[in-house]
């Protein structure tokens, strides 16, 4: 199904070393005390208590603190810290002597089955469970579960060009998998910080806060792990940071994550956006989890802006084919993750589903691209800007002057009416 998170891609992280880190210590505090523009430059971004010293007055601690900083800690015996635990978590792994940190009855639910044999190689005994309904994506109505089921495993099925009745008997082994979850002790969510995980995180705290099952649920939540330059999510950890996640960022779930969980997903199911644009409206108003609001931006972000029409996704492929021409639509996906999307939530099949929409146009008008070679898998057909997706893209022309298709988010249909609710982006407001 296109809801496996590894479809985010994985970046590649070098493994902070400590001898190492003092080298560049060392090296960092000569070029501050030469007086090297681009060391200061980081002394006054990391440091800036250390900023107004005299090169002189300069000590290794401070090139230390830079350092500590850059990595994501708050300073250099934290980074140790983490350091020496990262590697004797290592050795533990590589040699089999690690202490198992779940039991059996233990229940490890993601949205994607990306992590689930990475927790093996850390020493994770417990059962995993994947559910990963996009509801990023397709129609969320406001209905009784069976209904939900239905409607989501007819939209997968369509827009993942799958078949209906595996979609279906899925979507059912994931769903009644959720309802057996009382078998468990210990329940744990991995989830991070995009649309497609925060959406689906919504749908499990009203799921079991309706439940009030006896076992201890507990959630892990992260956007970021300190040693990782640019993190876009739990599948690309490797062993040992799972751990660390597990041990560092792992917290009891309670009435309050219940309470927020079930007022999102009724806001995300309705027909009108204007109370998910509330929760969205900060950090503050998705407590305890902070990470929701900015991930509920993303989602509104996918309405119709005010100018164009064009969703968030939308406008910036029809910017990667203004700068850097024809593209196949699998290098398209590429730019996105890589450069442009500010907040990666997307699959590529769910991208395929995107492009394919946009071209849903009235009979003998100019589509914003041309989609050439159709007998190419979709990933190897290329995307042409057309000068009608030029214009729209530019604002000067409406994309809903000749889009005639049909699409959600979440509870709310989006089509070329009167009536349709656009996202203001520069007021992060429903208009």
């Amino acid at each position: 199904m296109a809801g496996t998170k590894t479809v985010n891609g994985n970046i590649s992280r070098g493994v902070l070393d400590i001898d190492a880190l003092k080298t560049q210590s060392r090296n960092l505090l000569k070029s501050l005390r030469a007086n090297d523009a681009d060391a200061r430059k980081r002394l006054q971004e990391h440091h800036p208590k250390a900023a107004n010293r005299k090169a002189a007055e300069i000590k290794v601690s401070d090139a230390q603190q830079i350092l500590a900083r850059e990595n994501g800690f708050i300073s250099w015996p934290e980074m140790k810290t983490h350091v020496d635990q990262m590697v004797l978590t290592e050795q533990q792994i590589a040699t089999g002597w690690m202490t198992v940190p779940d039991t059996p009855g233990t229940l490890h639910i993601r949205c994607g089955s990306d992590i689930r044999n990475t927790l093996e190689l850390a020493g994770f005994k417990g059962h995993f469970q994947e559910f990963s309904d996009p509801f990023c994506q397709g129609p969320v109505p406001d209905a009784p579960l069976p209904v939900l089921m239905q409607r989501r495993a007819d939209f997968i099925a369509s827009a993942y060009d799958l078949d209906p009745t595996r979609t279906l008997d899925r979507q059912h082994a994931e769903y009644s998998a959720l309802m057996a979850a009382g078998d468990y002790r210990h329940i744990v969510l991995w989830f991070e910080h995009d649309s497609y995980d925060q959406l689906i995180l919504a749908f499990l705290l009203d799921f079991f806060g309706a439940l009030r099952l006896p076992a201890k649920v507990e959630l892990i939540c992260i956007n970021s792990v300190p040693d990782v330059e640019k993190f876009t999510g739990l599948g690309q950890l490797t062993p040992d940071q799972l751990r660390w996640a597990w041990e560092n960022t792992r917290a009891p779930i309670g009435d309050s994550h219940y309470d927020l969980g079930r007022k999102v997903w009724k806001a995300v199911r309705a027909d009108a956006p204007a109370d998910l644009a509330v929760f969205a409206k900060s950090a503050s108003a998705t407590r305890p989890i902070g990470l929701m609001a900015k991930a509920l931006q993303r989602h509104l972000a996918e309405l119709p802006a005010s100018h164009n029409d064009l969703s968030l996704t939308q406008q910036l492929v029809l910017e990667i084919l203004a700068e850097a021409g024809p593209l196949s639509a699998g290098r398209v996906f590429g730019r996105l993750m890589r450069d442009k999307e500010p907040l990666p939530f997307l699959g590529d099949i769910m991208l395929w589903h995107v492009l394919a929409d946009m071209t849903t146009v009235a009979e003998g008008a100019e589509p914003p691209f041309r989609i050439d070679d159709a007998t190419l898998p979709w990933a190897e057909r290329t995307l042409t800007l057309t000068e009608t997706g030029t214009q729209i893209m530019r604002g000067t022309k409406r994309f809903f002057e000749t889009y005639t298709g049909t699409r959600w988010v979440g509870g709310v249909k989006i089509s070329a009416t009167p009536t349709c609710p656009h996202w203001d982006i520069a007021r992060k407001a429903v208009v």
